[in-house]
């Protein structure tokens, strides 16, 4: 890509180059399915799968006519909208994996573009970005917070502020998988704190991987709002679509292309 006259380069495609310069040293393998000579292939691109059309208009998650779900009925969510970009399955959830727990941590820019793609059609009046922090445990575990390798791309290609240091986990919370909806909101319950210095009268948006029932991203809003931030948005790369889990373990519960939600790590 060549650069017309004076024009400085922004900041999003830096952070491109640097990681291209990486892949140059030290070529990849697609993350989704493993080919060599990419981080993210066209197959795997182009074979992902987006949320149907018919959404909660709060949370999200499928519903057919696009009708307000139950639950953000009864307990209407901190947050105004979530969104996903993708259905956790296939290449996707192969890709969040390798960026997760193989520390394949150039599949965050490459995966970003899906969020940046639609987060831009949304339309949102968004002032910072912010991730979901992870809880000290696992940071030292894993030496990195995936969530960041998604939200500072995004941040650069939307010229706003990525602000990391805005939320933090309270206290450890234990791994959601096997938990009901109701046991999920409990575990995350009061579990995050929001800086109001760094969010007071902002709208932000919260990125996460993946996302089931929204808990963990409702009480990341619960705490925003606390700390007197204008408006919250939830954003998630991926969504590991349910048929039911208002009161299913999600051992139980069947995602929509079969497999059990045991076999899916839930945050």
């Amino acid at each position: 890509m060549k650069l017309s006259g004076t024009r400085k380069p922004s900041a999003f495609f830096l952070y491109h180059l640097m990681w291209e310069a990486i892949d140059w040293i030290y070529p990849p393998y697609c993350g989704g399915c493993g080919q060599f000579g990419n981080r993210w292939c066209e197959h795997c691109q182009s074979s992902v799968e987006s949320l149907p059309v018919e959404i909660c208009p709060i949370c999200g998650n499928p519903q057919p006519g696009s009708y307000v779900c139950h639950r953000c009925a009864d307990q209407p969510p901190a947050f105004r909208q979530l969104r996903s970009a993708l259905v956790f399955k296939g290449s996707v959830r192969n890709a969040i994996h390798r960026l997760k727990y193989d520390r394949d941590m150039g599949l965050g820019e490459s995966l970003s573009r899906h969020l940046i793609d639609l987060v831009k059609g949304l339309n949102w009046p968004l002032d910072q970005v912010i991730s979901v922090p992870l809880s000290n445990a696992h940071l030292i575990e894993r030496g990195y917070n995936q969530s960041n390798l998604l939200a500072r791309p995004l941040a650069l290609a939307l010229q706003i502020p990525f602000i990391p240091q805005a939320i933090k986990r309270t206290r450890e919370t234990r791994s959601q998988v096997g938990l009901s909806a109701k046991e999920r909101d409990i575990n995350v319950r009061d579990a995050f704190w929001a800086n109001a210095n760094l969010v007071k009268n902002k709208t932000v948006v919260v990125i996460d991987d993946v996302t089931t029932t929204g808990s963990t991203i409702r009480e990341c809003a619960s705490a925003l709002h606390a700390a007197g931030a204008l408006s919250v948005y939830g954003l998630t790369l991926a969504r590991a679509v349910l048929q039911d889990f208002s009161d299913h373990p999600a051992g139980e519960a069947q995602h929509a292309d079969g497999a059990t939600a045991s076999h899916l790590p839930i945050f």
